[in-house]
């Protein structure tokens, strides 16, 4: 009986002793758990952003393997470090933020002789401008986008009003008449902030037609295809898909309306929402997916999804769609677990590997988070605590963080762009941050993961 007696002791004694057992505070400890992840995110942002100041110090990215950096065009824009401080801010980096911002305004200037992408450095460089001016204060920044925002307007100058691809920053000449959704419509949330903030309406006027010009030459199931001239409105491409090419032209017809309450942008969202999901999405063996289809008939054309369709489970979330947003994402991670990170593409009927490598895209890991925040489910919790730590196993390098050649060999790529900083690394941090760093609700996040807020006064 004595020995007994001293077993239920000793029973209760563990029980006491234990985390997440009787006597414990489950909530305290997975905050603790939580507070513990925040750091280890916030110290592979600072390890990759190391290894920019060392090898690429006022360059556009890092190639971290051969110890050297790379710009996009002739000169840098200094894409890195406008890309990153948005993230910096959110995670309180107070030096890194001092740093970089001594770099951005001694050295940033758009008086350059040679074309840019348009889409890249609305998003990249506007994008960024624009958050960082949001949420630092420094009008230096918005002169900044004003400026570049200036520069890239001669871009709305073709007969339909859709932009062109191209510009020269110092002589304002376009080329690039054979465009795509994506480039058309990814400028609204940047150009009309711009607006807002400089209270010029031209910005937001000149981007819309463009939206309105493409959306008006829809196929008959409402969808858009895949390329089109810009100044003759004739389609060069009718497939249909939510994949690289078009996918945040949807993107920003919901973020749109979120943030700026225009109407137009609420009607041409839901049109095509109830197209995407009446044409597009593909419930089969496999699991829950979005295909392509031609943009007249409907018919079904490829079975193929990649790592740029996962974004829209977070757009399903914005829309309130909870239900189907999860069944994606159970698609996605199995998408993610094939391999241990995500292949760019995949035949999802099969599960075939398309295209192989993993360039650190943020996009799985986005609609993870979104899902994370509206629900508060814990398996989405552990999902992105999961993605993180694929990334740390098979990314990381001795001198920072690579992208990935093969997912089914884990050969690495000697490069990382500059959204490594803005999107994966911002979208990691958001799972464990403190309430108060963050509040997705008053925010809308452009396609880069930079923050604008949905007040002016915040």
């Amino acid at each position: 009986m004595k020995n007994c007696f001293k077993t239920l002791l000793l029973l209760l004694c563990m029980l006491m002793t234990f985390p997440g057992m009787a006597g414990s505070d489950p909530g305290s400890s997975q905050e603790a758990g939580k507070a513990e992840y925040a750091k280890r995110v916030k110290a592979a942002f600072l390890k990759a952003w190391q290894s920019y100041k060392t090898y690429s110090w006022g360059m556009d990215a890092v190639n971290p393997i051969s110890k050297k950096g790379h710009n996009w065009y002739a000169e840098s824009m200094l894409m890195t470090p406008v890309d990153a401080f948005s993230t910096m801010c959110i995670m309180g980096l107070g030096k890194e933020k001092e740093e970089a911002k001594k770099l951005i305004f001694e050295k940033l200037d758009f008086n350059k002789d040679f074309q840019v992408q348009q889409f890249e450095i609305t998003i990249r460089m506007l994008g960024g401008l624009l958050s960082s001016y949001q949420l630092d204060g420094d009008k230096r920044f918005l002169d900044l986008a004003t400026d570049l925002g200036n520069r890239m307007l001669p871009v709305f100058g073709s007969p339909t009003g859709m932009p062109y691809r191209m510009v020269n920053l110092r002589t304002g000449k376009v080329s690039g008449k054979i465009s795509n959704p994506a480039e058309i419509g990814t400028m609204l949330l940047e150009y009309g902030m711009l607006s807002r903030l400089t209270g010029n309406p031209v910005y937001y006027e000149k981007c819309k037609k463009g939206i309105v010009s493409i959306y008006d030459l829809r196929g008959k199931t409402g969808l858009m295809g895949s390329e089109i001239n810009v100044e003759t409105g004739e389609w060069v491409d009718k497939q249909a898909h939510i994949s690289g090419g078009i996918d945040s032209f949807y993107e920003y017809l919901m973020k749109g309306w979120l943030l700026f309450g225009d109407p137009d942008l609420k009607r041409m969202w839901e049109t095509s929402r109830n197209a995407i999901n009446k044409y597009l999405a593909d419930d089969v063996m496999t699991g829950f997916w979005y295909g392509s289809c031609d943009m007249d008939t409907g018919k079904k054309t490829h079975t193929e999804f990649g790592a740029l369709d996962c974004f829209f489970g977070a757009v399903l979330c914005l829309d309130g769609d909870i239900e189907r947003a999860a069944k994606l994402e159970k698609s996605i991670q199995k998408m993610w677990n094939l391999y241990g990170l995500e292949p760019e593409s995949i035949d999802y009927t099969s599960m075939k590997v398309l295209s192989p490598s993993y360039i650190v895209r943020p996009e799985a890991i986005e609609t993870t988070y979104y899902l994370w925040h509206f629900t508060k489910d814990k398996q989405y919790y552990e999902m992105g605590r999961h993605m993180f730590e694929s990334i740390e196993k098979y990314c990381q390098t001795e001198n920072g963080y690579a992208e990935i050649k093969d997912v089914r060999t884990m050969e690495k790529l000697d490069a990382l762009e500059s959204f490594f900083f803005a999107e994966t690394m911002k979208y990691c941090y958001l799972f464990f941050a403190p309430d108060a760093a963050f509040n997705l609700d008053k925010v809308v996040l452009n396609t880069e993961a930079h923050p604008f807020f949905r007040n002016t006064g915040k």
